[in-house]
């Protein structure tokens, strides 16, 4: 009995330690080679789309569905991500020995579908800073010719019979699947003319018109009594507007690790960090050359080719995980995060695209006639929002949401 136990012990502990190596190794990326049956050492690929279930094809080959793990030998791969209707994704990767290397595909429908955000409608809209207001006018019987006019229609009426002339705004806070915020009316009157901007905490629009400047609470439909003429006061608000945006900047400066806040304040304006807050966006203030090594690089950092040689006025994502710097666009372009951290929105005269963070997989989403630059991120990845009236001469411009899912 007592060498049955002790077999049993032996063989319980070679089995733990065959199986313990076992996984050890296929931890590292070593796999069984079918044909010389000799142990070989790979890289893995984590592979993942929005939607998933979609096609992994690495070098033409159909290898599996997203979100994923595949073993790849070392070196150069082709990678595809397909899914029927939507766009393909496709990206050239490297795969290095013991790495886990992560892709994330962001699937763009062939036929995005249109829906109306707004049917009275919306003139020289703008957007806040956090990309969670959108603040537009809505003038009498307004035309696409007339938008910024002043107009001379009679005022459009709601369904209650009031007066739907004058300044609405559009929160986009998250809600539950299915429902949306209304856009709400915060001022009165005929606009033309007229020009509006938000203040930097957004609880505040300033808003100038021909009689002069006033300060119009976002929270709630503004009465002429509480407009207050602060015209003889509007130096000082915004000197004051100016102190509160260089504090935000300067916390956002001063959060990132030595050798970065150095660079970003060398080189960087107009900085926009991602909704996740590990990348920046930014407009290269001169030019010159990013030094390397600014944070300390995560294993299995992206592949993809850099841009650390700067070009004044152009655009770049830096990753602050990766130590990776991209140009994503020239000093004529317009690019906004989408709110999962990984995609960018470009409005162009042309029509409107989305690419990811590092410059690739550009993709034109719109290409009917819109209002440009009037193209907006939203607070939900799968939509954006776009200004049209359809190329319509008798039909007024309005707000649709244009799906990107």
């Amino acid at each position: 009995m007592t060498k049955v136990r002790l077999l049993i012990l032996l063989l319980t502990f070679a089995f733990l330690g065959v199986f313990g190596t076992a996984t050890i190794y296929y931890a590292q990326g070593y796999r069984l080679n079918n044909e010389s049956l000799t142990l070989s050492q790979k890289g893995l690929l984590v592979a993942n789309s929005e939607p998933n279930g979609a096609e992994v094809i690495v070098d033409g080959e159909l290898k599996t569905a997203t979100n994923n793990t595949i073993a790849l030998d070392p070196g150069n791969h082709d990678i595809i991500i397909q899914k029927e209707g939507f766009i393909p994704w496709s990206k050239k990767i490297v795969i290095a020995e013991e790495e886990v290397t992560q892709i994330n595909a962001f699937l763009l429908p062939v036929a995005p579908s249109l829906s109306a955000l707004t049917l009275s409608g919306a003139s020289n809209p703008i957007i806040n800073t956090e990309m969670t207001k959108i603040a537009f006018a809505v003038f009498p019987e307004t035309l696409p010719a007339q938008a910024g006019a002043s107009p001379s229609a009679t005022p459009i009426p709601n369904s209650n019979g009031k007066d739907k002339s004058g300044l609405w705004i559009f929160e986009m806070n998250n809600l539950p699947l299915g429902f949306n915020r209304e856009p709400r009316q915060i001022t009165s009157g005929d606009l033309g003319g007229a020009s509006w901007e938000f203040s930097p905490d957004n609880t505040q629009i300033l808003l100038t018109t021909k009689t002069g400047s006033f300060l119009v609470d976002t929270a709630k439909l503004n009465t002429s009594s509480d407009l207050v003429n602060i015209a003889s006061s509007l130096p000082t608000i915004r000197k004051e507007w100016q102190k509160d945006k260089d504090r935000k900047l300067e916390s956002q400066l001063t959060s990132f690790p030595e050798k970065l806040d150095t660079a970003m304040r060398k080189f960087a304006k107009d900085i926009n960090l991602s909704p996740d807050a590990n990348k920046i966006l930014y407009t290269a203030s001169v030019s010159g050359t990013l030094d390397n090594g600014l944070v300390v690089p995560l294993p299995g950092a992206s592949t993809q080719v850099e841009s650390r040689q700067l070009e004044e006025g152009n655009k770049y994502v830096y990753d602050t995980k990766e130590d990776k710097n991209f140009v994503v666009g020239t000093k004529e372009d317009i690019i906004y995060w989408l709110p999962n951290s990984l995609n960018l929105l470009n409005p162009q005269t042309n029509g409107v695209s989305v690419l990811d963070y590092d410059g690739t997989n550009k993709k034109v989403v719109f290409t009917g006639n819109y209002q440009f630059p009037h193209a907006y991120p939203s607070s939900s990845t799968g939509r954006a929002i776009i200004l049209t009236s359809f190329g319509s001469a008798t039909s007024p411009l309005n707000l649709y949401w244009l799906s990107l899912k």
